[in-house]
């Protein structure tokens, strides 16, 4: 339990200290630009410490849900002193304000790249793709149909792998000459397969032809529950990859780009999630792919925290940073994605107007743009109370097996 709670308050102090690099990242480079700062602050409500340096005060808040930047003349509905109007917000270039929008979102995809990164050298990442590689070499054996597991290795029981001379990072590249690609190709040929089979593997750059005798065993069907006999050879999978610091590079910005197909399919998919996620309030079974909360990713933290599973605990918090990053770039107003869009509609508005001869608008109306904005907090409002609710009552847990 110790364990569980020290896991928690290292994910949500993991979470915390995204949220003030993400506003971090604002502060810097609005600084960088001359942009005047008037405030930066972590969490909301009541101030519990502040200071000044500078022209900029510095604090933190008594909520810790979010933070915010205070950057002179962020639209043109923020009232601007003659003293701060030369560094106001509005009156840099666009792209500097681009880039100062973007930044917090930059930050946090920062983040989630050192933590794979230091996962890569260290623990390694998850062989995400499937490939098929071998990892432990053990025996061909039985699976048990009362309990679904494979019975242990003992006298008798053949082992095809060890025998031909597998060795653990072995690539297979063929199978009785039928070429291979992700593991589930190799097992579906293996089982196929019946006595002396030549299996290619790819080991230190150069193939080698092992000769494997695939022994029958009994599994069960994963389909009818049936228990058929197919072929096995007694070999696992390799499920983590660990790399030197140079190779890790090109290996995490692969892995990097893995987990942002991940959080792109998430967020499409986020509408029709919403009825599972109030079905699990209610009492009915949480599908572990249902949005969560800071509380409720905390709780999968201290979780992977007690069992020792500290990489997957660098995964979540990575994932999260991921995730933030991408859902704060979103075209939506309050989000930075949204004053994005804006600045640059207005830009393409100006050029186009320039190009035929007619003179510069004023900056976008941001009240006509209110009824938008309070919607998108209605909905967002909404939605993170149901998730809250739903990681208090049922959250997510890792499974205990």
């Amino acid at each position: 339990m110790v364990s569980f709670l020290i896991g928690v308050v290292l994910f949500a102090l993991g979470i915390a200290i995204s949220i003030a690099l993400h506003e971090a990242g604002h502060l810097l480079t609005a600084k960088a630009f001359g942009m005047r700062v008037r405030r930066y602050f972590i969490g909301f409500g009541p101030t519990i410490f502040s200071l000044r340096r500078g022209e900029t005060e510095y604090g933190l808040k008594a909520i810790p849900a979010g933070g915010f930047c205070d950057i002179a003349g962020m639209t043109a509905l923020d009232e601007v002193t003659p003293e701060e109007r030369p560094r106001a917000f509005f009156r840099k270039p666009t792209w500097q304000r681009v880039v100062v929008l973007s930044a917090g979102s930059a930050m946090h995809f920062l983040i989630g790249i050192l933590l794979i990164f230091v996962l890569a050298v260290t623990s390694g990442l998850p062989n995400s793709e499937d490939l098929a590689v071998a990892g432990q070499v053990s025996c061909a054996s039985n699976q048990d149909p009362a309990t679904g597991k494979l019975q242990p290795c003992g006298p008798g029981v053949p082992t095809p792998a060890a025998d031909a001379g597998f060795q653990t990072g072995d690539r297979i590249v063929s199978v009785a000459d039928a070429p291979v690609t992700t593991w589930l190709d190799a097992v579906a040929t293996i089982q196929a397969a019946d006595g002396p089979t030549q299996i290619v593997v790819e080991r230190d750059g150069r193939e080698v032809s092992l000769t494997v005798d695939v022994a029958p065993v009994q599994r069960i069907d994963a389909q009818t529950g049936q228990v058929r006999t197919v072929g096995a050879i007694g070999l696992g999978q390799q499920l983590m990859f660990t790399y030197g610091p140079l190779a890790a590079v090109p290996a995490t910005l692969d892995y990097t780009g893995t987990m942002f197909g991940n959080v792109w399919t998430g967020l499409k998919m986020f509408p029709e999630k919403i009825p599972r996620l109030i079905d699990a309030i209610g009492g009915g079974a949480r599908d572990e792919n249902t949005p969560v909360s800071v509380v409720g990713a905390s709780i999968i933290g201290g979780d992977a925290a007690e069992r020792g599973l500290w990489s997957l605990f660098v995964l979540l918090l990575a994932l999260l940073n991921f995730f933030v990053g991408v859902f704060n770039l979103l075209p939506l107003l309050p989000l930075d994605g949204g004053h994005i869009a804006v600045n640059l509609y207005e830009r393409v508005r100006d050029w186009a107007r320039a190009r035929l001869g007619k003179t510069t608008m004023p900056p976008v109306d941001y009240t006509r743009l209110l009824p938008l904005t309070y919607a998108v907090i209605l909905v967002g409002g909404a939605i993170s109370l149901l998730t809250l609710t739903a990681d208090i009552v049922n959250p997510i847990r890792l499974p205990t097996e």
